[in-house]
């Protein structure tokens, strides 16, 4: 029995314009396999290991998106750790260490990431297995990936003496090296890439850290000693996580530690941390072509096509990564892929709306999509979950059109309340109170049409809402 650590608060950067911040790859399908997000399969990798309710670590402005993928998926967390920014990974584990000891357990923990792909899954069952006997006898394991290819963009192990029938001794962690070097590393049989994923026992990584990061460790129990529970969810506060260093693992215990072990992992492991690895990862057509959605091809090769809202044609053209989505569109070469990170700096500086948000957005009580929009008025499809509600708001700036398309809507108006059905439609005037739910077993659909002289998602003053998000 162990208990999984799902890490899900990545931003990848890398992978735009399908990964935006508010929405990023672990909460994305990327595997072209039609079973879920990244994060799903995360947790149905799971199946066939006794283990307990997983713990998952992620970022304060996705957790109803991991709330709903959790439902979605089937599953159950005992408990959703909130950080308010990213800190790496080090501290991320403390967390969690911390969490799963809170009640005098000392579970052994496997730590794992919310978006690698692991095709192979018996090869992982058993290699958690085998990592299970070492971190029960106190070992701090990570797990070793069999080169497939000299790779510039993964870290590596440098493997020492046998330790037992499954585990080698770490003799050293080698940053992203240059191909040469990658080159020497594949050839010698002595390299394997480092996963990211571990196995450990509680109250050992803790001492750990204590030992050689004590600064981070005091930082994050002052921020779990002052976190804040609500229901599942558990808000770390900003100010004390502040305080912590950004750190890897890596960085601060596993380069360090003497109680460190590599398993082997050959399962076909990939971190989908760029669109070359996702082209890496996809079936080809006999003209090497990826496609994906409404894509038509004339003497093109080797090309990564994802078409998302519209046709995309590619005549003549090789070695290319083509994303389109709604509102924005990538053409990269294939080996520069890592520098769409440089595209994303750009957005975060000039504060575009594309570096945060996609057009269709995740809210607690289902989601909406921005269909068009202009200077004085803007139109989303809105869909609104089974049970769900819209806080009670008000707008300042705008007026409100909606329109049923299908289900039942519930609508308070001022002091009305309404029931709505498919093909009607009523009228939310500037600075009334009003809120919408969906009182049926079906998802409720609409079409929303806003006027007035400002539009933005912060001229909303909420006064009830069962989300915790009433006053802001």
């Amino acid at each position: 029995m162990f208990t999984p650590v799902i890490l899900a608060g990545g931003s990848g950067s890398r992978l735009w314009p399908l990964s935006r911040q508010g929405f990023p790859k672990q909460f994305l399908a990327l595997d072209g396999q039609g079973r879920g997000s990244m994060f799903q399969c995360a947790l149905a990798r799971l199946d066939g290991l006794e283990h307990a309710m997983p713990l998952v670590v992620s970022n304060e402005q996705h957790r109803f998106v991991v709330a709903e993928q959790l439902r979605l998926a089937g599953r159950v967390s005992d408990k959703i750790i909130l950080e308010p920014m990213a800190r790496n990974t080090a501290p991320a584990i403390a967390l969690a260490a911390l969490a799963a000891t809170r009640n005098g357990g000392d579970p052994v923990m496997l730590v794992l990431a919310a978006d690698h792909l692991i095709p192979d899954e018996q090869a992982f069952h058993a290699a958690v297995m085998s990592a299970l006997a070492h971190a029960t006898d106190g070992r701090l394991v990570t797990f070793g990936i069999k080169p497939m290819h000299p790779e510039t963009g993964f870290g590596y192990i440098q493997c020492g003496e046998a330790v037992g029938d499954t585990g080698r001794l770490i003799v050293a962690f080698k940053e992203k090296p240059s191909l040469v070097l990658a080159q020497e590393y594949v050839a010698s049989g002595q390299y394997l890439w480092n996963s990211g994923m571990f196995m450990f026992r509680a109250s050992k990584y803790l001492s750990e850290l204590q030992r050689l990061r004590p600064d981070i460790l005091e930082a994050c129990r002052s921020a779990f000693n002052h976190a804040e529970h609500d229901g599942h969810f558990l808000h770390v506060p900003a100010e004390h996580f502040a305080l912590c260093d950004d750190e890897s693992v890596d960085y601060a215990v596993m380069e360090h530690t003497d109680a460190g072990v590599m398993v082997p992992l050959d399962a076909g492991w990939n971190d989908l941390g760029s669109w070359a690895a996702i082209w890496d990862a996809n079936e080809h057509n006999a003209d090497g072509n990826s496609h994906q959605g409404d894509v038509m091809s004339v003497e093109s090769r080797n090309n990564l096509v994802q078409a998302h809202h519209r046709l995309v044609a590619t005549v003549g053209v090789e070695d290319l990564v083509i994303v389109e989505t709604k509102d924005a569109v990538l053409v990269a070469h294939r080996d520069k892929c890592q520098q769409v990170k440089q595209i994303v700096q750009r957005l975060q500086v000039e504060q575009r709306d594309e570096f945060i948000n996609h057009p269709l957005v995740s809210r607690p009580w289902g989601h909406y999509d921005t269909v068009d929009r202009g200077e004085r008025y803007q139109v989303k499809r809105i869909t609104v979950l089974p049970g769900e509600c819209l806080s009670l708001q008000l707008h300042y700036h705008r007026a409100e059109h909606w329109i049923v398309v299908s289900g039942t809507a519930k609508v308070v108006c001022g002091d009305k309340e309404m029931i709505l059905s498919e093909n009607q439609s009523t009228y939310i005037p500037l600075g009334i109170k009003h809120s919408l739910s969906n009182p049926g077993k079906m998802p409720l659909e609409l079409i929303e049409v806003q006027s007035g002289a400002y539009l933005g998602e912060d001229d909303i003053v909420r006064f009830e809402d069962r989300y915790g998000r009433a006053g802001s």
